[in-house]
């Protein structure tokens, strides 16, 4: 993989500059009158997530940079809580018990595809390859966090886990660009399985309804979003660091109390005056820190980290096969429609920083649900990662 140093791009701010150039060069020509056919069929989200990617291969932006770490830490708490500020928790609540239900049976899709994929690769892998496949699974049902917990747990070695954060970036970042890509499917999927439409597309109309009721920005409008979004996701950051890490090796870390501490708060100010920030367009400067923290995340991904575990990214391949045909035979058990197929599969996969992502490109005002569904697999992963650990064990072991 092209090592930080070596690309063309290494200043984190010149970074920042370039990624942020790039987004919005993207959505400029998706207006142009020309362009707009094309980019009905194929989302400027796409382009967000693939074109750094392709910069990244190229040697152009690097693929480790401390500016993706401060996307991490900081814009995406600004964006949760701007989305979570702006969200009308009422029309939610209304989407039922099936948005959980396909958050669960995306995590056992992880939990049964790993040691099933162990165990038809395992003679093409090394030994101590099971311990790898841990610390993958705890990244996959809760996210990077889970993954070190999972990996010092099990006693994975250096050797063992780098070719899975390839697969890691490739698979796991692969998918999403498929469920992104998968959205022109969307009214054939639901009318074929006669899905539960209903509340969806009901909480959809009324939140687009809401996002629609906006009033011009002004100067004191677009000061305060911004001063009241960077001071709740530093203050998230801030009592994050004052909180234990939880379990042993720690499962709650950091990062995920803070993730728990911006949604919560986020939710109950929704209930406050703040609330009428939406009426400034609160989500659409949520939107806007997604798809900058999006395009970071394209950036860390060098395509030609393929050739590095070609059995290891072919044994990811499968996994992800097999949570995604778990996902389809829950979704057909409860006509579920596949908003809640793509979007559970990334509160999973992707968490809290992709979920909101997928959510938002299948309807575009149900960001804050993906969210929500991210944080629901978290919960799920802290123990669905310490089953799943143990089979592979048994596989491998």
């Amino acid at each position: 993989m092209e090592s930080a140093n070596t690309a063309l791009i290494t200043d984190p701010m010149a970074l920042f500059g370039f990624l942020a150039a790039l987004v919005a060069l993207i959505f400029w020509v998706s207006e142009l009158p020309r362009f707009k056919k094309f980019f009905e069929f194929v989302p400027p989200v796409i382009f967000v997530y693939f074109l750094p990617m392709l910069t990244t291969t190229a040697g152009i932006t690097p693929g480790e940079s401390v500016l993706y770490s401060w996307n991490s830490s900081y814009l995406l708490l600004f964006a949760i809580f701007m989305l979570m500020v702006s969200v009308d928790l009422r029309s939610v609540m209304r989407l039922g018990p099936i948005a959980l239900f396909m958050v669960a049976a995306g995590t056992l899709g992880i939990v049964v595809g790993g040691p099933v994929s162990l165990l038809i690769f395992r003679d093409m892998l090394p030994a101590d390859a099971w311990q790898g496949f841990a610390a993958l699974s705890g990244s996959w049902i809760g996210g990077t966090a889970n993954m070190m917990a999972v990996a010092e747990g099990v006693g994975t070695s250096a050797d063992a886990l780098g070719p899975v954060i390839v697969v890691d970036t490739v698979v796991g970042y692969g998918w999403m660009g498929v469920l992104i890509a998968m959205v022109g499917l969307q009214a054939r999927w639901d009318r074929r399985i006669r899905a539960r439409t209903d509340a969806v597309e009901e909480t959809n109309k009324r939140l687009e309804a809401i996002s629609r009721d906006r009033a011009p920005i002004t100067l004191r409008d677009a000061v305060m979003m911004i001063g009241v979004g960077m001071a709740g996701a530093v203050a998230a950051r801030f009592a994050s660091n004052g909180l234990p890490a939880l379990g042993d090796p720690a499962i709650i870390s950091g990062t995920t109390w803070a993730v728990l501490i911006v949604v919560t708060g986020g939710l109950i100010l929704s209930f406050t005056p703040l609330r009428k920030l939406e009426k400034k367009g609160a989500s659409h400067l949520g939107y806007t820190a997604l798809y900058l923290l999006l395009a970071g995340i394209g950036a860390q991904a060098d395509l030609r980290a393929v050739l590095d575990a070609p059995v290891y990214l072919l044994a990811g391949v499968v996994w992800i096969a097999i949570h995604v045909a778990i996902l389809l035979l829950a979704a057909r058990l409860v006509r579920a429609p596949l908003f809640f197929v793509a979007t559970g599969s990334m509160a999973n996969i992707g968490g809290a920083v992709s979920a909101p992502v997928v959510a938002g490109v299948y309807h575009r005002a149900m960001a804050p649900i993906g969210l929500l569904m991210a944080v629901a697999g978290y919960i799920l992963g802290f123990y669905a990662m310490n089953v799943c650990a143990w089979l592979l064990g048994m596989v491998g072991g």
